[in-house]
């Protein structure tokens, strides 16, 4: 049974975690359906803009279940578990079309992490977030500890790791790490959504790219990628590919 829907309405895309009774904590299963949406996002030109969603009022996402990982040795949990769901969340935060997060409840440890992957958060007031990893004898294994030196304050990290204070909504909105704080996030979230699916998908996707490299999310892969789409559109490329498939030698124009 599915617990992380993909759900279209027109150009948007929703990924909703379904999990309620838990806190929508992940387990296994929901990653790797995780990973498989976000591959089919990738592929689909009409999506422009990807909400990150949740079932339940009480929490966005309290991280992940420990049932599932408690019984893991050393070198499964991090093998698998930790590196797996790393490699997971980054490919959230390497999606081409625009995410935002929205948070209708508390975020902890692999929520705040899930969170964090996408480009932009909208909160309830509510809402709060925390990395209590280190109250269950584990550390931050989703990027708690790296993505996030980007974009919160390295001393408010430490207050939620080391000491484990929750950060609340409008604190968290006038740190930057919140775009808006509403009593329906959602519609909040509809609301910048709309906008997206009104301008350049193309431009919005290599603003995005550039961003990130920018900032050093993936930069080496970004910059390659850059480069490959402004090499393809080259007259070179296509006397390079037309020679190939001919079995002559190039006469590259130049241009």
């Amino acid at each position: 049974m599915s617990a992380v829907h993909l759900l279209r309405d027109g150009a948007l895309a929703e990924l909703r975690l379904d999990n309620p009774d838990k806190l929508n904590c992940f387990t296994a299963g929901m990653l790797d359906q995780l990973a498989e949406h976000l591959e089919a996002i990738e592929r689909d030109a009409g999506i422009a803009c990807v909400l990150v969603t949740h079932e339940g009022a009480k929490a966005f996402c309290s991280g992940a279940d420990i049932l599932a990982w408690g019984a893991l040795g050393p070198a499964d949990f991090a093998r698998h578990w930790v590196r797996g769901g790393h490699r997971i969340f980054d490919r959230l935060a390497a999606l081409s079309k625009p995410t935002i997060a929205v948070m209708n409840g508390h975020a902890f440890g692999g929520g705040l992490e899930l969170a964090a992957a996408c480009d932009i958060r909208v909160m309830r007031p509510k809402a709060t977030i925390a990395l209590p990893e280190p109250a269950v004898g584990i550390v931050p294994g989703w990027s708690g500890t790296q993505r996030l030196q980007r974009l919160l304050p390295e001393p408010v990290i430490k207050e939620m790791a080391l000491f484990g204070r929750r950060i609340e909504a409008e604190r968290a909105r006038a740190l930057g790490f919140v775009a808006e704080v509403a009593e329906d996030p959602r519609a909040a979230a509809n609301t910048i959504a709309a906008r997206v699916t009104e301008i350049s998908p193309r431009a919005v996707e290599i603003t995005k790219m550039m961003l990130h490299a920018g900032a050093g999310e993936q930069s080496a892969a970004l910059i390659e990628a850059l480069g490959s789409a402004a090499i393809s559109a080259t007259a070179d490329r296509d006397e390079g590919v037309a020679a190939f498939r001919e079995k002559r030698k190039p006469e590259f124009p130049g241009t």
